[in-house]
């Protein structure tokens, strides 16, 4: 029987994975799990108003959380999408296909609302990799 693989955490950095007790990711084997996502900008603790900006900078800080995990988008098969108002997500489409129109993983998009509605968060993305064989 072989051992388990080593569970390794990402952190983004934020301060609200340490807060709120969460990993950006979790690497377990091959498989890459990453936390719903928003579009805030860590390194300027911002974030854009444009659900459409939002989503970049979502996707932005999701391909960092891959590539510390040795992934890619390119090895996403599952993704969620989450936006308090369901009517914005087709103007998120064109940014969406641009990531993700080639790799086509399974998806869902979810209407609900987000953790601090004063933060202004439009859309949150969660995805889940699995790392191509070495």
């Amino acid at each position: 029987m072989t051992p388990p693989a080593a569970r390794r955490l990402i952190s983004s950095g934020s301060p609200f994975e340490a807060e709120i007790g969460y990993s950006r990711a979790v690497v377990q084997g091959d498989w890459v799990f990453v936390s719903g996502t928003t579009g805030f900008d860590y390194a300027t603790m911002t974030i854009a108003d444009d659900v459409a900006a939002q989503a970049e900078q979502c996707l932005r800080n999701i391909t960092a959380a891959l590539e510390q995990a040795g992934a890619s988008l390119r090895d996403v098969v599952r993704v969620t999408y989450v936006l308090p108002d369901a009517s914005q997500f087709e103007r998120c489409w064109p940014v969406l296909r641009q990531a993700f129109g080639e790799i086509r993983p399974a998806a869902m998009m979810i209407s609900a609302g987000l953790a601090d509605p004063r933060m202004r968060m439009r859309i949150e993305i969660e995805v889940t990799a699995l790392k191509p064989a070495a």
